[in-house]
């Protein structure tokens, strides 16, 4: 098993249990303990789970709370790829379309740069710089101003001008997470005002949120959950949370993880 596959299966060992001895892994994937303690230590370092003495729990995040790119880059890996693919479909050539930050919508950004005709607007270093490594001649990419955030998102009022002059076909959106009283939410302020901007300018709204965004309050709202055309989810959402979803939204697609 390589360290980056060890190190996602002991993430997802700490969430399910809330806390793992360094111990019981060193002997359940047959390394020594430092090998274990280094795989936590990295896990620590990105912010994904808290080191203790003798072994790791899981953090408790406040609404303000915002991972790095990177830290989150590892969550739901086949989820969000399987998410991906699915949304792509939505896309034809010579769209206009918008990708907000996040993993997520990087994610869908690597389907999509084969796209002919197609004009992407994006609040994402990362999304951009995917297409722009791709090269395709016939695609236009948009690259808002703004100040830089955790997540590799640019914000602020720079980024909001920017964006309330275009009308586009669609918005891709990522989110920190979603319920039934806040709707879809952002720990980012600025974060928040930019995608409600990049909402007011598509003419349809697709949210992308892996099962684990449920439930999740950023400490602000982005818009209410009836507000999205589309929500694509994977099949770890609860059964009450499709139902509630899909009483609110046109569309609920429910993906299978790769």
């Amino acid at each position: 098993m390589l360290a980056q596959q060890r190190q996602a299966a002991i993430l997802d060992r700490v969430r399910a249990a809330g806390g793992v001895r360094v111990s019981e892994l060193a002997s359940e994937y047959g390394v020594s303990d430092m090998t274990i303690r280094r795989d936590l230590e990295s896990l620590a370092d990105r912010g994904l789970l808290a080191k203790v003495h003798g072994g790791a729990t899981t953090v408790s995040p406040g609404s303000t709370h915002e991972p790095g790119f990177a830290a989150k880059s590892v969550r739901q890996r086949s989820e969000k790829a399987a998410m991906a693919m699915r949304a792509a479909a939505l896309v034809s050539p010579g769209d206009a379309i918008a990708l907000s930050a996040g993993t997520t919508t990087a994610g869908l950004a690597q389907r999509l740069v084969d796209v002919p005709a197609l004009t992407v607007v994006t609040n994402s270093i990362p999304v951009a710089d995917i297409f722009y490594r791709a090269g395709r001649p016939d695609q236009t990419v948009v690259l808002t101003g703004g100040t830089r955030t955790p997540s590799d998102a640019l914000v602020g009022p720079v980024a909001v001008a920017a964006i309330g002059t275009l009308h586009l076909d669609m918005l891709f959106m990522g989110v920190h997470g979603m319920s039934e009283r806040a709707g879809y939410t952002t720990p980012n302020l600025m974060e928040a005002d930019v995608n409600r901007a990049l909402v007011e300018a598509a003419e349809r709204l697709v949210v992308l949120a892996d099962h684990t965004k449920w439930g999740t309050v950023g400490i602000s709202s982005i818009v209410a959950l009836n507000r999205a055309d589309v929500v694509v989810t994977d099949e770890g959402l609860d059964e009450a949370a499709r139902t509630i979803l899909a009483e609110q939204v046109e569309e609920l697609m429910v993906v299978s993880a790769q």
